[in-house]
């Protein structure tokens, strides 16, 4: 574990707070030389409305994931995530988790565990280091 890792991962969970998700608030930072090279949380698409659920609780289909928010972010900002590392309040699933491995983000911490450890799975038999922590 790096010494900085704890202090990223709350960073993170400040960024969650941003998301207009009611079921869960998730954030992101990828990392790179020390310098948070993007940020990302839980929400709609840019120019849809800021509501995740449906009138029964449900999350809309189209939600992107606070992961899935950073690597779009960074990959529009000309910024490499090559060798990086992302913090993230929940352990990626399994769609993030390809994202994750096609990024090149070599490292993954987290904090919260999800139900589903497929993304988890599919990251560690890519060779991505993963680590938890509280």
């Amino acid at each position: 574990m790096d010494k900085f890792d704890p202090r990223y991962i709350e960073m993170a969970a400040i960024w969650a707070k941003n998301s207009y998700c009611k079921r869960r608030q998730v954030g992101a930072l990828i990392v790179k030389d020390r310098m948070i090279i993007s940020d990302g949380y839980n929400g709609t698409p840019s120019g849809f409305e800021n509501v995740c659920e449906d009138e029964n609780g449900v999350t809309k289909p189209y939600v992107l994931h606070a992961e899935a928010n950073a690597i779009s972010k960074v990959a529009k900002s000309g910024n490499s995530s090559a060798g990086a590392t992302l913090y993230v309040t929940a352990s990626p699933c399994l769609e993030c988790s390809k994202l994750i491995i096609q990024s090149g983000i070599r490292r993954v911490v987290y904090r919260d565990e999800y139900r589903l450890t497929d993304g988890i799975d599919l990251l560690r038999r890519a060779g991505v280091e993963v680590e938890k922590v509280d």
